[in-house]
């Protein structure tokens, strides 16, 4: 019998964050969409603790505003390069969206 859906992302996004960290130099671009909104933090995992963060309603195509922002906000912190972890969807729509904006605002993958 297959996993409910959330269930299954929970169990992809566990076993990411097994093998991904992220450090003051070099935080955690974390991901989570609902219907609605789309969050982003930037995260350090060694201390535990969230150094920007920005949640909005996302419509379609405005997934890119968000991550532009977001790296506005890290470079504001002196914050060039991010490990990004897409929390368990898939890495296409809002979620490329989101990381292209990134991109395109100065963050380094």
């Amino acid at each position: 019998m297959p996993l409910p859906k959330n269930q299954s992302r929970l169990r992809r996004q566990i076993r990411t964050r097994s093998k991904i960290k992220g450090t003051a130099v070099r935080p955690r671009l974390s991901v989570f969409r609902s219907n609605r909104y789309l969050s982003a933090q930037l995260i350090d995992d060694t201390v535990g603790t969230t150094l920007a963060a920005i949640s909005r309603r996302a419509a379609k195509g405005e997934a890119a505003k968000i991550g532009e922002e977001l790296a506005k906000l890290a470079k504001e912190k002196k914050i060039e390069t991010v490990v990004f972890d897409r929390g368990g969807y898939r890495f296409i729509g809002k979620v490329k969206q989101l990381a292209d904006g990134a991109r395109k605002g100065g963050l380094k993958f």
